[in-house]
């Protein structure tokens, strides 16, 4: 599976900090799956800006193709 491939699966995202001075996302997914995943603060921020950059593509006009 890729990042453009279509999926029917359903899946929860949570985010936050942990006790332990750590960035946790926990995706839970149908099936019984749990994802936690922990960083420190500067990997999280390294992924926060991923995101945003992902966001600010997505946001740009579709070319067709011809």
């Amino acid at each position: 599976m890729s990042i453009n491939d279509p999926s029917d699966t359903s899946a929860n995202l949570q985010i936050g900090p942990t006790d332990a001075g750590m960035v946790r996302i926990y995706v839970t997914a149908d099936g019984g799956i749990e994802v936690p995943m922990d960083f420190d603060p500067e990997e999280a921020e390294e992924i926060a800006e991923e995101i945003r950059a992902a966001a600010a593509h997505a946001r740009k006009p579709v070319k067709k193709k011809r």
